[in-house]
């Protein structure tokens, strides 16, 4: 009997003699590709799995891990009917997940890093395994996305929508309710959607089981199609139920009652009963025979297209000598970029600004933004001649990288952990990014920030970060500047307009105040 034969009618228990000999050389040289990717990158692996284990909203992502073993050993006895060898234009993903890790390194974006760290590790089926091993675990290679932790970056817009439907709900209970942002005002008190209540975390999880689902429950596209979209408002929409529950049984059993009860069934319990609710209604439509095997090696091993690429075939050792230069390259330029660092001056202080005066800085409630990394940070409070006030905060960073983000998650005008809340986007102000935050329940507060670096005076960390990966490819050191206008003001946003008045150019002034022109 042929071993190829051999390994694909093999019982549960076959060794690894009975692999075939191209594919027991295949295993070992991605072996080696695999480890060698995972201690260069081992500090992007290792933060990725403490964000696993410690931050719920990606506590799901441990088991991906083993959902990614399964699927390929569910495809072992087709796999063996290919035969893997190593293939050159293979080094073109793998230089472009190289290249988005060498951005996120760059710019300190953790969320680039991460995903060019996962996709190296993909890119290392077509560099030593090939075309047709590639199309037979496409879709695990694909599924490797959710190893990523991303998410956190739709929680303000899954609380908008939450308490949306949260209110619209109370309203036709018939609550009287009154919304501001994510706080509901009710007769029992007033109650906010906070980012833990945002659902985002269930939201992520079940996307992630759609579309496992999708691929071995389904063959049609239409089904696939009609669960996924089940997986992505099911959640929403249940979270929103869960959310008004907890407001109309606090009009009934009072607000620690009805938050104590909440407590216990938000968690993964509540996801347990979505999840069992979406199988319900899908099972009846699950269409992939249970006898069906994943893939066709006999289709994928007849496609002329494969063949031909597979012409494009190259020695191992040459793959792999190929795939360390490139990752000494990555890890040299991020080295260098990270390294950089602009001259600043040695202190910086807040100007005087026609019209406004500067005067002791009490606020309400303590209310600091947050910038960690920077060399230089100021704090200070303005007042007119008719009692308005503004906080102006400016940091100043010799340059970006890692723990030293001006836009990365928990810096700036809202610091979690404190008493202030996320409320709504505020009134626009240019390119300034305008929030409108709550503390304490009861102090409202306008906070609209601004980055400079190089020509760029924005509040967007998008643009932030291009301009920072621009400048860091060059090898090009520039400092970049947060400043944060803020106000309690009645009319916070009539305040913080007249002090931009008085101050001219917002970039200009940032420029002024740091003394960088």
């Amino acid at each position: 009997m042929p071993p190829e034969t051999l390994a694909a009618n093999a019982p549960p228990g076959w060794h690894w003699r009975d692999v075939p000999a191209p594919w027991r050389a295949a295993l070992i040289r991605w072996s080696i590709a695999a480890s060698a990717l995972l201690a260069a990158f081992f500090g992007d692996w290792a933060a990725m799995a403490r964000q696993w284990w410690d931050i719920s909203t990606y506590n799901h992502i441990v088991l991906i891990p083993p959902i990614l073993c399964w699927l390929v050993w569910q495809r072992r006895g087709e796999l063996t009917k290919l035969v893997p060898l190593c293939w050159w234009p293979g080094l073109i993903p793998m230089a472009g997940a190289a290249f988005l890790w060498l951005l996120g390194a760059l710019s300190g974006l953790d969320l680039a890093r991460q995903a060019g760290a996962v996709a190296m590790l993909g890119a290392t089926v077509p560099l030593v395994l090939g075309p047709r091993v590639t199309a037979a675990l496409f879709f695990p290679l694909c599924y490797m996305a959710f190893l990523v932790p991303v998410g956190e970056e739709l929680v303000e817009v899954l609380q908008t929508i939450t308490a949306k439907i949260t209110v619209a709900l109370t309203h036709v209970s018939g609550i009287p309710a009154t919304i501001d942002g994510v706080f509901i005002d009710t007769p029992a008190g007033l109650f906010e959607v906070a980012e833990a209540c945002s659902g985002v975390k269930f939201l992520i999880a079940m996307i992630a089981f759609g579309a496992l689902a999708c691929n071995v429950c389904f063959t049609s596209w239409r089904r696939r199609a009609a669960m996924m979209l089940a997986c992505l408002l099911v959640p929403i929409l249940a979270n929103g139920v869960r959310a008004w529950g907890t407001i109309y049984a606090a009009q009934i059993v009072g607000v620690e009652k009805a938050a104590g009860f909440d407590h216990i069934v938000y968690g993964w319990v509540f996801f347990a009963v979505v999840l069992a609710l979406v199988i319900a209604g899908a099972w009846r439509f699950f269409d992939r025979p249970l006898d069906t095997p994943m893939i066709d090696a006999a289709v994928i091993a007849s496609s002329p297209v494969l063949g031909r690429l597979e012409h494009a075939r190259v020695p191992a050792a040459i793959a792999l000598a190929a795939l360390a230069l490139m990752l000494t390259g990555a890890k040299a330029w991020a080295h260098l970029g990270d390294t950089l660092a602009a001259p600043l001056p040695d202190r910086i202080d807040l100007p005087q600004v026609p019209g406004w005066k500067r005067v002791d800085y009490t606020p309400a409630i303590w209310w600091e933004p947050r910038a960690e990394g920077a060399d230089h940070r100021l704090l200070g409070r303005y007042a007119d001649g008719e009692g308005r006030t503004v906080d102006v905060f400016v940091a100043l960073y010799a340059g970006q990288g890692e723990g030293r983000e001006a836009g990365g998650f928990g810096q700036g005008a809202l610091t979690p952990g404190t008493a202030w809340s996320w409320q709504s986007p505020g009134p626009a102000f240019g390119e300034g990014r305008s929030e409108r935050l709550l503390g304490g329940g009861k102090v409202e507060r306008l906070a609209v920030t601004w980055y400079r670096t190089g020509d760029l005076a924005s509040g967007s960390n998008a643009r932030l970060k291009l301009a920072v990966i621009g400048g860091n490819l060059r090898l090009h050191a520039r400092p970049t500047a947060m400043l944060i206008l803020s106000s309690e003001s009645r009319d916070a946003a009539d305040a913080i307009a007249r002090f931009q008045a008085a101050n001219g150019p917002t970039g200009t002034w940032m420029d002024r105040v740091t003394g960088l022109r």
